[in-house]
């Protein structure tokens, strides 16, 4: 559970300076504790954190704790992976998704 340590977590408060201003694309995992798919995700995220280390800054959004940075981006349902770069979403994607699909998504925005 090594890459783990490499997960952020974001909130309402710290939302604008982490993601939006940060100087490397981000990745964004909306998640709930409640979610079954959320847990099931976490590993790819957390794997996927540690493979594109310095790359990509990679961090959770409680839609729970956070409901404006939530509702701000229209989140409907978890989990929700938003890809950030230069302040504004590069890519999106909904629900489950294998390993494959998340690197390729990481990949088409940040190289």
């Amino acid at each position: 559970m090594g890459d783990a340590m490499h997960v952020l977590h974001f909130s309402d408060a710290d939302f604008e300076t982490e993601v939006l201003k940060s100087s490397v694309p981000v990745l964004v995992d909306f998640t709930a504790t409640w979610c079954g798919p959320c847990r099931a995700l976490a590993p790819l995220v957390e794997e996927a954190a540690g493979k594109f280390a310095g790359r990509v800054k990679v961090g959770k959004v409680d839609v729970d704790e956070c409901p404006k940075t939530a509702t701000k981006y229209q989140i409907r349902g978890v989990p929700t992976l938003l890809l950030f770069k230069d302040g504004q979403v590069a890519a999106q994607s909904v629900g489950l998704i294998p390993r494959d699909k998340l690197t390729s998504l990481i990949e088409k925005v940040a190289g």
